[in-house]
């Protein structure tokens, strides 16, 4: 489970929630008027706005990016080079009994297609074409909240409206227009709240997600068309190191000392 995600938006509801304890009181943003028609109208014109199929995945996504999904970048590479290396030595058929023993599917496609003799530009375009797929498919998970973060704000207006109508209605109770005024904007309140605290946030941890697989994959890519051009390991595993940060560089560079010693 990602701890960060989870703490920041809990920290998030709670500095809002002392704020307001500091300056009034928490039940003066209770309404449940408000929260009906801000919940309520932004879950609804959201699923009107997608299919069932599409919003399921949406949850699917929301699960990985509450999870703590950490990927070992020494350890592809390493495995890539030794992959490299029996190629080198065996041939690239000697590969196919490698595969039985992979937990990354995406390199395990990969390599199969290599054993097959298929033509590079053609395993490229295929592997390439699983990506972009991946690509799309996420931004279609983070179009949803982002639609959700934009009908937020429209359905807070909405509620502020419909108090702002009933306030004037009662405009000759002066002494009920500061209440009235308070309550509708609380509906303001919950869907500004709602799209920058909820919705968008969330969008960014998706796409933040989906940039270490795409960079994790595109590292696979580059490996398996390295490893069917029959390129000297070593030389692999320096290409592969470029995709890596400066610190994961310095520690596979100390790692590789230690093993030469």
């Amino acid at each position: 489970m990602n701890v960060s995600t989870i703490a920041s938006l809990v920290i998030g509801f709670a500095c809002i929630i002392i704020s307001i304890a500091t300056r009034g009181h928490l039940k003066d943003y209770f309404d449940p008027a408000s929260i009906f028609i801000v919940f309520g109208g932004v879950i609804c014109a959201t699923v009107a706005s997608y299919s069932m199929p599409r919003i399921k995945s949406l949850f699917k996504a929301l699960k990985v990016a509450f999870s703590e999904n950490k990927i070992d970048y020494d350890r592809d590479i390493d495995t890539i080079v030794d992959i490299a290396n029996v190629a080198r030595r065996n041939g690239l058929l000697a590969l196919e009994e490698l595969t039985d023993n992979m937990d990354e599917p995406f390199l395990k496609k990969g390599i199969l297609l290599v054993v097959d003799g298929s033509n590079p530009e053609l395993i490229r375009s295929i592997l390439e074409t699983e990506l972009s797929v991946t690509k799309e498919r996420h931004a279609k998970n983070r179009a949803i909240l982002e639609t959700a973060a934009t009908y937020s704000p429209a359905f807070g207006m909405i509620g502020t409206l419909i108090g702002l109508i009933n306030m004037l209605r009662n405009l000759d109770d002066l002494d009920s227009l500061g209440p009235n005024m308070a309550v509708a904007l609380v509906t303001t309140f919950y869907g500004t709240m709602l799209a920058n605290l909820v919705f968008n946030p969330l969008s960014k941890r998706l796409r933040t997600v989906g940039e270490v697989e795409y960079l994790h994959k595109e590292l696979i890519i580059e490996g398996i068309m390295a490893i069917q051009n029959g390129e000297n390991p070593r030389i692999i595993r320096e290409k592969l190191n470029a995709y890596l940060s400066n610190a994961q560089q310095q520690n596979n560079s100390a790692r590789e000392y230690s093993k030469s010693v």
